[in-house]
């Protein structure tokens, strides 16, 4: 089960490198929209 050549292991490693960017862009917006909202 190391088939490092397997293209179902190249785009599981695609969709986490999204999945983790999408979160980081997901969080830095809801803390700057929370952090807007409490400083006004």
């Amino acid at each position: 089960m190391d088939t490092v050549t397997a293209p179902n292991s190249a785009l599981r490693r695609w969709l986490w490198f999204v999945g983790l960017w999408a979160a980081g862009v997901g969080t830095t917006g809801a803390v700057s929209l929370v952090i807007r909202f409490w400083l006004t």
